[in-house]
């Protein structure tokens, strides 16, 4: 027998049914500043979409009903096939109905990129995994596109916007997914010491078929319709289109041993593979296989800007959200003093990370010019490096608003949390990613003058102070700056999130943000604003960081 032993009360309602695109002031406004105003009217129907109940809770579902492995049908044949929960392949439909795959290469226009970016950033509020898949086919777009024969026989699937999830060949199919396998288990990020072989089957060389022979330690999503794989021929390290289907319909050697069990991210299928005289296609030529996918790296380490300023985004506005409906000690959250300073905090770290990612994004637009290849180039790793790092905190900290209720995984907050790893490590962790900044200064001196230019050119004394300092450390010996090059990156990255600021925040906000980064006693731990920053300037920003 049950009785009632107490009423319920004090508990948030869900953040359900609003829209991702008009309630975020900064997107909407930045959007039209790099010239996808022509977007707008399509991202506010999408971010309706994906901001209801329905769409939220496929995320919800995706990540609660994994993906299986089945190496082997009941009669003993070899299939290596994932199944997923149908929820995946509705998120991959959004995906594709939005272009999120590709549509800056399907249809160029000024601000495709940005376009794209706002989409994928209010896509990777709802569900991160099935992100992978995505980004790793917008990536290899641009290489394929070089292999003329190849990509005419791939080109109508690959700019297809429906998703097609029946595991059939290439040639059989409306559209198609790629995936990438790189890495290797004695190597990792060090691909120079991959041990996987291609062997020509004819003449060789670009576009001619060769077999390939090792093993990936981690090959994403392994259910993606071709992989570009990495593998060594005579003339060294190359890359190859490795297709799940061979020519003739046959199902093409690559075995699958086993799916990753990982912290976060679970939705999507990690895997280790073993190629047995897999059939695979030259991309590019024999021996240039880095330089191959190091023009993808700079297209996928931006995706995991975007995502990670997501990620960032979601958490805030889950916290935002909280704070307005709870009550503790008498008031609401919102009212209290302590917490007032740690929301605006947060509120300034998301915006500046959005706001970079965005004008990051609109590089891409403007492939041709000096300044924004600088941008791109130098400023991307950097951005990778404290955006996707920061977000482990930040997420962790609007966790912390949630309390208790945040740390179930009954609601928002744990996923969250445990997604933020992953782009800090995946396509270079930080180290990586801080000596590409590095590397980046170093091959194009002039594009780093540049930008220093640019932001030496700050009406803000405080601007004009960080890019002192950050030439200061540029001129440090290069074993010094080596060891240094995570401050040097820091440095960079938070120059240029200030500078953005300047330029396009409004002008409280920017000074906060500006004055909080610049002075050590501030941004360490979120919440440390000072009394020079006053509650009704809190106020106004976190009242403005989300209109719902």
């Amino acid at each position: 027998m049950q009785w009632q032993t107490h009423e319920i009360s004090n508990q948030v309602p869900d953040l359900q049914d609003y829209n991702i695109f008009s309630s975020d002031a900064v997107l909407m406004t930045s959007s039209s500043h790099y010239h996808a105003d022509w977007h707008q009217s399509a991202l506010r129907e999408a971010g309706q979409e994906l901001g209801s109940r329905e769409v939220l809770e496929l995320g919800a579902l995706a990540n609660t009903h994994l993906p299986e492995l089945h190496t082997h049908d009941r009669h003993g044949k070899r299939i290596d096939r994932v199944d997923f929960h149908p929820s995946w392949h509705q998120l991959l439909g959004l995906l594709r109905k939005q272009g999120l795959h590709a549509s800056p290469w399907r249809t160029p226009r000024p601000g495709a990129h940005v376009a794209r970016a706002a989409g994928y950033f209010m896509q990777a509020q709802v569900e991160s995994g099935s992100l992978c898949p995505t980004t790793m086919t917008f990536a290899s777009i641009p290489v394929l596109q070089n292999e003329a024969r190849l990509f005419a026989s791939l080109k109508d699937k690959l700019y297809s916007n429906e998703h097609d999830a029946r595991d059939l060949p290439i040639a059989d199919k409306t559209s198609m997914l790629i995936g990438m396998g790189m890495t290797e288990k004695q190597g990792g990020s060090d691909v120079r010491t991959n041990t996987t072989t291609a062997i020509a089957t004819g003449a060789g060389g670009r576009g001619a078929d060769y077999v390939i022979t090792g093993h990936k330690w981690f090959f994403s999503a392994p259910m993606c319709d071709a992989h570009l794989v990495l593998a060594t021929t005579e003339a060294g390290l190359s890359c190859f289109f490795v297709p799940r289907w061979r020519p003739d319909g046959s199902k093409n050697a690559v075995i699958v041993q086993r799916l990753k069990d990982k912290l976060g991210n679970k939705s999507n299928s990690s895997s280790e593979v073993e190629f047995q005289d897999a059939y695979g296609i030259l991309v590019g030529n024999e021996g240039r296989g880095i330089p191959t996918i190091i023009e993808m790296a700079n297209l996928t380490r931006l995706d995991c800007v975007i995502g990670s300023a997501a990620l960032m985004r979601q958490a805030l506005v889950q916290a935002i959200h909280h704070a307005r409906h709870r009550h503790a000690f008498g008031k609401k959250l919102l009212e209290q003093a302590l917490m007032r300073n740690v929301l605006a905090d947060m509120v300034m770290e998301s915006e500046a990370a959005t706001r970079l990612m965005l004008h990051l994004a609109a590089t891409l637009d403007n492939a041709d010019d000096p300044l924004q290849r600088a941008w791109r180039r130098i400023v991307t790793p950097a951005a990778k490096f404290w955006v996707c790092k920061r977000t482990l905190e930040f997420t962790g900290e609007c966790m912390e608003v949630w309390g208790g209720n945040g740390y179930v995984e009954s609601g928002p907050m744990a996923r969250l949390y445990r997604e933020a790893p992953v782009n800090s490590i995946w396509e270079g962790s930080g180290n990586v990613m801080c000596l590409d900044v590095l590397r980046a200064m170093e091959r194009d001196p002039v594009g780093m003058q540049l930008l220093l230019q640019q932001w030496a050119g700050s009406q803000s004394q405080e601007v004009r102070q960080m890019v002192q300092q950050l030439q200061t450390d540029l001129q440090l010996p290069a074993e010094q700056k080596e060891m240094s090059a995570r401050r040097i990156a820091q440095q960079l990255v938070l120059t240029a999130q200030a500078f953005l600021m300047c330029e396009h925040a409004q002008s409280d906000s920017a000074c906060a943000f500006v004055r909080s980064r610049l002075d050590g006693a501030n941004g360490r731990i979120y919440g440390s604003l000072d009394s020079g920053i006053p509650a009704a300037l809190q106020e106004s920003i976190i009242a403005n960081a989300f209109t719902n």
